[in-house]
């Protein structure tokens, strides 16, 4: 079980940089970094790239600008393009550019998108892809990239089953063991004695509702609806009948796992007579509902979304490197650090080949100890004079641990406002235990 600590900050800064995850259209992303300018490839129409020049760092983004999280493309393309802007701005890796290539992940209902885009990138020659932001389309495309010997890294896979799955593969998200404990704890701590959870059969919601299940029981408190065989299809065109049955149940609160399927759910549960503020959901639906619901609808719900809150100067940073303003600041962070880490591990290696950088992460993320460093030109030096570092994650995780997930994390605390949109008001630590 992880350790949990609270960290509140100011409703300031809150307000300047709100974290809102509506969905963003009509921007590439266009940047120094992107494949349109660095003749690398295009960036999301699934086709091939020409390779870059020996010992470039070829780093793949696999990331979704369609389906049901396209919402999460921006700030994570944008990441990994600031990343290589500011590797690039300041000298490049072994005397050349890191070179992007960015390919559309979607969801999993769109399985095939994500085949061909892994292909496109293997066949380009990339040295490691960052990516993808659904557990389970990482899990549909996993074994190819790991039997081409290619790293992958997400920057948002929390999935209990990619735990320590292949050497060459990491994350710069927690597992759920941290968000879906922090997410009981809240639930827990608010008072609430009963917990139901509504949840859709998905790798990444069974995978949360397991966690929570074992955390809520752990305490003595009741689960009323939502274990194994109570999941709801994620591709239904109603949810009437499901929220019938967790009702009937009458839990205290209900933690709403899904995606999408959100804008049909709450509807339902409040107009059933279900308080909002008794409503709890997660990353992949604590989004903006401002143009979804009427003022006032969910006032009160909570949501958490693991990661740093970004500060002012990065998230401009990130605006910047997107190329207009974001309207989320999701996962932009552990990005940056998913692409930071892997060029990293090249220098300390000494080569930008996949096998090199998969046996160096683990050293360069800090956990053999060593100097603390933050960003590109700090860790380089130190690197270049033989010393080994702590980078300093901008998303707050910790080093790596041996199943290559994050050791440590930061979970935010968001509750909607009179508009719907979610504002962040709190965040706790939590230490993963080695495994």
């Amino acid at each position: 079980m992880a350790r949990w600590n609270g960290l509140t900050k100011t409703a300031a800064l809150a307000a300047a940089v709100a974290l809102t995850l509506s969905a963003c259209g009509g921007d590439d992303g266009g940047s120094a970094s992107t494949p349109t300018d660095s003749g690398a490839g295009s960036s999301t129409d699934g086709t091939d790239a020409e390779a870059p020049a020996a010992e470039a760092l070829y780093v793949g983004s696999f990331l979704p600008s369609t389906g049901s999280l396209a919402y999460l493309g921006p700030p994570e393309i944008a990441g990994v393009n600031l990343a290589a802007n500011e590797i690039n701005e300041n000298g490049g890796l072994f005397g050349q550019d890191v070179v992007t290539n960015h390919q559309d992940s979607s969801d999993a209902d769109n399985a095939n998108i994500g085949k061909q885009s892994v292909t496109a990138l293997l066949n380009a020659g990339v040295d490691a892809i960052v990516g993808a932001a659904s557990s389970s389309v990482t899990l549909n495309v996993i074994d190819d990239v790991v039997a081409s010997g290619t790293v992958m890294i997400s920057p948002a896979n929390t999935s209990t089953a990619l735990s320590g799955y292949s050497d060459l593969f990491f994350r710069t998200a927690p597992p759920d063991t941290v968000q879906g404990n922090a997410l009981a704890n809240l639930m827990m701590a608010d008072g609430n004695e009963s917990i139901g959870v509504l949840v859709f059969n998905d790798d990444y919601g069974t995978s949360l509702r397991d966690v929570i299940v074992d955390t809520v029981e752990a305490e003595g408190k009741s689960i009323t609806y939502g274990r194994a065989g109570e999941e709801f299809d994620p591709k239904a065109s109603g949810f009437a009948s499901e929220v019938q049955a967790i009702l009937a149940t009458n839990p205290d609160a209900i933690a709403l796992i899904a995606f999408d399927q959100t804008i049909s759910i709450l509807p339902e549960l409040i107009g059933s007579g279900f308080p909002a503020d008794k409503i709890y959901m997660v990353d992949g639906n604590t989004a903006d509902y401002k143009d979804d619901f009427d003022p006032g609808t969910i006032v009160g719900a909570k949501g958490t979304i693991p990661g740093a809150f970004p500060n002012e100067e990065f998230a401009e940073r990130l605006n910047g490197a997107w190329g207009s303003t974001l309207t989320s600041f999701a996962y932009g962070p552990e990005s940056y650090d998913a692409t930071m880490l892997v060029a990293l591990a090249a220098l300390k290696a000494g080569s930008a080949d996949s096998a090199g950088i998969a046996a160096n992460m683990a050293a360069v993320s800090g956990a053999n100890g060593g100097t603390e460093c933050t960003g590109w030109v700090e860790c380089k030096d130190l690197i270049e004079a033989g010393e080994e570092i702590v980078y300093q994650a901008v998303a707050g995780t910790g080093p790596f641990n041996s199943s290559n997930d994050p050791s440590s994390a930061w979970i935010g605390v968001y509750v909607y406002d009179e508009n719907n949109t979610p504002i962040w008001t709190d965040a706790v630590y939590g230490e993963v235990p080695q495994g």
